[in-house]
Protein backbone atom coordinates (compact mmCIF):
# COMPACT_ATOMS: atom_id res chain seq x y z
CA UNK A 1 0.00 0.00 0.00
CA UNK A 2 1.17 3.53 -0.72
CA UNK A 3 3.02 5.20 2.16
CA UNK A 4 1.23 8.50 1.52
CA UNK A 5 -2.19 6.89 1.62
CA UNK A 6 -1.44 5.09 4.87
CA UNK A 7 -0.11 8.26 6.47
CA UNK A 8 -3.07 10.33 5.34
CA UNK A 9 -5.59 7.76 6.58
CA UNK A 10 -3.98 7.66 10.01
CA UNK A 11 -3.80 11.47 10.09
CA UNK A 12 -7.50 11.78 9.20
CA UNK A 13 -8.40 9.28 11.89
CA UNK A 14 -6.31 11.18 14.43
CA UNK A 15 -7.95 14.47 13.49
CA UNK A 16 -11.41 12.98 13.95
CA UNK A 17 -10.39 11.37 17.24
CA UNK A 18 -8.82 14.61 18.51
CA UNK A 19 -11.91 16.62 17.49
CA UNK A 20 -14.10 14.22 19.47
CA UNK A 21 -11.93 14.91 22.52
CA UNK A 22 -11.79 18.64 21.70
CA UNK A 23 -8.00 18.50 21.71
CA UNK A 24 -7.19 18.95 18.03
CA UNK A 25 -5.27 22.17 18.81
CA UNK A 26 -3.05 20.44 21.38
CA UNK A 27 -2.50 17.49 19.06
CA UNK A 28 -1.61 19.96 16.28
CA UNK A 29 1.16 21.47 18.38
CA UNK A 30 2.34 17.99 19.39
CA UNK A 31 2.46 16.83 15.78
CA UNK A 32 4.37 19.98 14.80
CA UNK A 33 6.93 19.23 17.51
CA UNK A 34 7.16 15.59 16.46
CA UNK A 35 7.66 16.51 12.80
CA UNK A 36 10.32 19.06 13.77
CA UNK A 37 12.19 16.48 15.85
CA UNK A 38 12.11 14.00 12.97
CA UNK A 39 13.56 16.72 10.73
CA UNK A 40 16.31 17.67 13.18
CA UNK A 41 17.23 14.18 14.35
CA UNK A 42 17.42 11.59 11.55
CA UNK A 43 18.48 8.90 14.05
CA UNK A 44 14.98 8.97 15.55
CA UNK A 45 13.65 7.06 12.56
CA UNK A 46 16.44 4.51 12.91
CA UNK A 47 15.64 4.08 16.61
CA UNK A 48 11.96 3.50 15.86
CA UNK A 49 12.87 0.96 13.18
CA UNK A 50 15.07 -0.93 15.65
CA UNK A 51 13.41 -4.29 16.43
CA UNK A 52 15.34 -4.53 19.70
CA UNK A 53 13.29 -1.68 21.20
CA UNK A 54 9.98 -2.77 22.64
CA UNK A 55 6.73 -0.83 22.21
CA UNK A 56 7.00 0.81 25.63
CA UNK A 57 10.51 2.16 24.90
CA UNK A 58 9.37 3.46 21.53
CA UNK A 59 6.32 5.11 23.14
CA UNK A 60 8.57 6.79 25.74
CA UNK A 61 10.92 7.99 23.00
CA UNK A 62 8.07 9.52 20.99
CA UNK A 63 6.53 11.07 24.11
CA UNK A 64 9.87 12.71 24.93
CA UNK A 65 9.85 14.32 21.47
CA UNK A 66 6.67 16.30 22.16
CA UNK A 67 7.49 17.64 25.59
CA UNK A 68 6.24 17.47 29.13
CA UNK A 69 2.78 15.89 29.14
CA UNK A 70 1.34 14.70 25.85
CA UNK A 71 -2.44 14.73 25.43
CA UNK A 72 -4.39 11.54 26.05
CA UNK A 73 -5.39 11.45 22.37
CA UNK A 74 -1.76 11.67 21.28
CA UNK A 75 -0.74 8.90 23.68
CA UNK A 76 -3.54 6.58 22.55
CA UNK A 77 -2.84 7.30 18.90
CA UNK A 78 0.89 6.60 19.18
CA UNK A 79 0.05 3.40 21.05
CA UNK A 80 -2.18 2.34 18.15
CA UNK A 81 0.50 3.18 15.57
CA UNK A 82 3.09 1.16 17.50
CA UNK A 83 0.70 -1.76 18.07
CA UNK A 84 0.02 -1.91 14.31
CA UNK A 85 3.78 -1.67 13.56
CA UNK A 86 3.33 1.52 11.55
CA UNK A 87 6.02 3.56 13.33
CA UNK A 88 7.95 4.01 10.09
CA UNK A 89 5.06 6.18 8.88
CA UNK A 90 4.95 8.38 11.98
CA UNK A 91 6.77 11.37 10.48
CA UNK A 92 4.52 11.38 7.42
CA UNK A 93 1.47 10.95 9.62
CA UNK A 94 2.54 14.02 11.62
CA UNK A 95 3.07 16.04 8.43
CA UNK A 96 -0.28 14.91 7.02
CA UNK A 97 -2.05 15.83 10.26
CA UNK A 98 -0.48 19.30 10.15
CA UNK A 99 -1.70 19.77 6.57
CA UNK A 100 -5.22 18.50 7.30
CA UNK A 101 -5.53 20.64 10.42
CA UNK A 102 -4.26 23.75 8.61
CA UNK A 103 -6.67 23.17 5.73
CA UNK A 104 -9.63 22.71 8.07
CA UNK A 105 -8.78 25.75 10.22
CA UNK A 106 -7.79 27.92 7.22
CA UNK A 107 -4.21 28.35 8.39
CA UNK A 108 -1.55 29.41 5.90
CA UNK A 109 1.92 28.15 6.73
CA UNK A 110 4.74 30.65 6.29
CA UNK A 111 8.44 30.32 6.99
CA UNK A 112 11.36 32.68 6.54
CA UNK A 113 14.86 31.21 6.37
CA UNK A 114 17.79 33.62 6.57
CA UNK A 115 21.56 33.25 6.87
CA UNK A 116 21.66 35.38 10.02
CA UNK A 117 19.03 36.26 12.62
CA UNK A 118 16.67 39.08 11.62
CA UNK A 119 14.94 41.64 13.79
CA UNK A 120 11.22 41.87 14.43
CA UNK A 121 10.65 44.63 11.86
CA UNK A 122 11.84 42.35 9.03
CA UNK A 123 9.68 39.50 10.35
CA UNK A 124 6.67 41.82 10.49
CA UNK A 125 7.26 43.01 6.90
CA UNK A 126 7.46 39.43 5.65
CA UNK A 127 4.34 38.47 7.58
CA UNK A 128 2.53 41.44 6.04
CA UNK A 129 3.66 40.41 2.57
CA UNK A 130 2.45 36.86 3.10
CA UNK A 131 -0.89 38.05 4.44
CA UNK A 132 -1.36 40.14 1.29
CA UNK A 133 -0.61 37.10 -0.86
CA UNK A 134 -2.93 34.83 1.17
CA UNK A 135 -5.51 37.15 2.76
CA UNK A 136 -7.96 34.41 3.75
CA UNK A 137 -7.31 32.60 7.00
CA UNK A 138 -4.68 33.04 9.65
CA UNK A 139 -0.93 32.84 9.22
CA UNK A 140 1.28 30.43 11.14
CA UNK A 141 4.67 32.09 10.63
CA UNK A 142 8.07 30.95 11.80
CA UNK A 143 11.64 31.94 11.16
CA UNK A 144 14.85 29.97 11.15
CA UNK A 145 18.54 30.59 10.55
CA UNK A 146 20.51 28.53 8.04
CA UNK A 147 24.05 29.84 7.47
CA UNK A 148 24.39 27.48 4.46
CA UNK A 149 22.28 29.82 2.30
CA UNK A 150 25.17 32.34 2.64
CA UNK A 151 22.91 35.40 2.46
CA UNK A 152 19.53 36.54 1.23
CA UNK A 153 16.48 34.54 2.25
CA UNK A 154 14.16 31.68 1.38
CA UNK A 155 10.46 32.36 1.93
CA UNK A 156 7.87 29.58 2.09
CA UNK A 157 4.11 30.02 1.97
CA UNK A 158 2.14 26.79 2.02
CA UNK A 159 3.53 24.81 -0.95
CA UNK A 160 5.30 27.73 -2.62
CA UNK A 161 8.96 28.63 -2.23
CA UNK A 162 10.68 31.90 -3.09
CA UNK A 163 14.44 31.35 -3.04
CA UNK A 164 16.42 34.60 -3.01
CA UNK A 165 19.47 33.10 -1.33
CA UNK A 166 23.05 33.85 -2.32
CA UNK A 167 23.77 30.13 -2.52
CA UNK A 168 21.07 29.59 -5.16
CA UNK A 169 22.17 32.64 -7.14
CA UNK A 170 25.76 31.35 -7.19
CA UNK A 171 24.57 27.92 -8.31
CA UNK A 172 22.64 29.51 -11.19
CA UNK A 173 25.68 31.51 -12.29
CA UNK A 174 27.85 28.40 -12.12
CA UNK A 175 25.31 26.47 -14.19
CA UNK A 176 25.25 29.23 -16.81
CA UNK A 177 29.06 29.11 -17.06
CA UNK A 178 28.97 25.33 -17.49
CA UNK A 179 26.35 25.59 -20.24
CA UNK A 180 28.26 28.36 -22.06
CA UNK A 181 31.54 26.49 -21.68
CA UNK A 182 30.02 23.30 -23.14
CA UNK A 183 28.81 25.26 -26.19
CA UNK A 184 32.38 26.43 -26.88
CA UNK A 185 33.77 22.90 -27.03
Amino acid sequence: MNEGMISKRYAKALLLFAKDGKSEDKVYSEMKMLAAVFGQEPKLRMALDNPMLNIEDKQNLINACVGKKPSAEFLKFVGLVLKNKREKYLRNIALSYIDLYAEEKHINMGKLVTATPVDDSVKDKMKGLLQQIKPKGTLDFETSVDPDIEGGFVLYIDDYRLDASVKTQLQRIKQQFVVENSKMN
